[in-house]
């Protein structure tokens, strides 16, 4: 755990978390960790009694959602908040989190997600000294490219947070970085995954080799080479790719150029075990077909890791994917809602992110610099050479 130990820093100011229904868990979790933290440290002493709020039992703020009968909403803050270092956290890809005061109490789209967190936003604004916003799933973060009269919703969510006096936007492997080139001057804060991920399979997987013989990282696609070629270089073994050559003189019923042939870019797999690297699953599709792929060409044990397991589809995929032999185990974070029929299936891991969200938080509030948590080399490289 990395904590400031500089007792000459003072906070910004108190610190409180609005944890949005739906990630009310993980706000929960953060929020203790956060309390150990500071109750544990050099620093207990000294501002324990000189700085208001800087140990609470709880950081939680209690917020909730009035409705109309028009289906209008509107959102309340419950604690007060004046004078805080506010932390929105927000999970906008949780579909299992119902509409909380509406008359049918049906699921939530990220649409909706995304509304009502401007509508809390709005509700602090002019109150709490500094909001931050903490959505590790970039909402819309997929659609990047305008090829066609399309709209670029992730850029005008992020314009929006900006007009509305966000100060810091913090996200989790943004599946395109340069997204943040919507917001020149203010810029979003993207914070890797790879060390909790090395770590966790590490502590599970006791029979995995990491050396060149033995182990291959591979990316699904093209456009999550640069997450594998990192992987592959703090390992130290070789990598691979696929990629899915297309007919571009025609297009299917949906638009899209026919795949043609899948192709490998990499070495001989036969007999090694492989460790598939993603930012997201969505489906399963591309994973699972990676893994078919991987099989056909002699590979050994399949482990897969996304940050974001959304499972938009379900889970039996995954599920025929296990019992037919092409996937050992899976990891995803619980950056985004992890459902209870998730949680029980045999070949999952959870990564719990809770401990670095509460490092984050302790490290924002004192504007201290966090390039200890960005930049994950020396941790890796200490984690594997225990």
């Amino acid at each position: 755990m990395t904590t400031h130990s500089n007792i000459d820093i003072l906070p910004v100011a108190p610190l409180k978390i609005i944890a949005m229904n739906n990630c009310r868990q993980l706000g929960e979790q953060v929020s203790e960790i956060l309390h150990n933290i500071r109750t544990s440290s050099k620093r207990t002493v000294h501002f324990s009694e000189e700085v208001r709020g800087y140990i609470q039992d709880d950081y939680l703020v209690s917020y909730h959602m009035e409705t109309h009968h028009t289906g209008e909403r509107h959102a309340v803050i419950d604690d007060t908040i004046r004078g805080c270092d506010l932390f929105i956290m927000t999970d906008v890809v949780n579909r299992y989190s119902a509409a909380e005061g509406t008359p049918k109490h049906g699921y939530m789209t990220p649409d909706e997600h995304i509304m009502d967190l401007k509508r809390i936003i709005a509700a602090c604004h002019g109150t709490a000294h500094r909001i931050n916003v903490i959505m590790p799933y970039l909402y819309a973060g997929r659609y990047n490219n305008r090829k066609n009269l399309e709209s670029l919703d992730c850029a005008l969510v992020l314009q929006d947070m900006i007009k509305m006096g966000i100060t810091n936007i913090i996200t989790f492997d943004a599946h395109e970085p340069r997204v943040q080139n919507a917001i020149p001057i203010q810029g979003i804060d993207n914070f890797p995954t790879s060390y909790q991920f090395i770590k966790a399979i590490i502590n599970n997987e006791k029979d995995l080799s990491f050396n060149k013989d033995n182990l291959l990282i591979v990316s699904p696609d093209v456009g999550g080479m640069g997450r594998v070629v990192f992987y592959s270089s703090m390992l130290e073994v070789n990598m691979g790719m696929f990629y899915r050559r297309k007919d571009y003189s025609t297009t299917n019923d949906i638009g899209e150029h026919p795949v043609v042939a899948v192709e490998f870019l990499g070495g001989d797999i036969t007999g090694k075990d492989v460790i598939i690297v993603d930012d997201m699953i969505d489906t399963g599709k591309s994973m699972i077909n990676t893994a078919l792929e991987l099989k056909k060409r002699g590979a050994g044990k399949i482990i897969m890791v996304a940050t974001f397991g959304l499972f938009s589809q379900g889970l039996d995929g995954m599920d025929m994917a296990y019992n037919e032999g092409l996937v050992d185990s899976l990891y995803t974070t619980n950056l985004t809602y992890c459902s209870e029929e998730l949680l029980e299936k045999p070949y999952y891991k959870k990564v719990d992110m809770s401990e670095q969200l509460a490092e984050l938080f302790d490290t924002i509030n004192y504007d201290a610099s966090f390039s200890a948590l960005t930049d994950q080399t020396a941790l890796i490289k200490q984690l594997l050479n225990k």
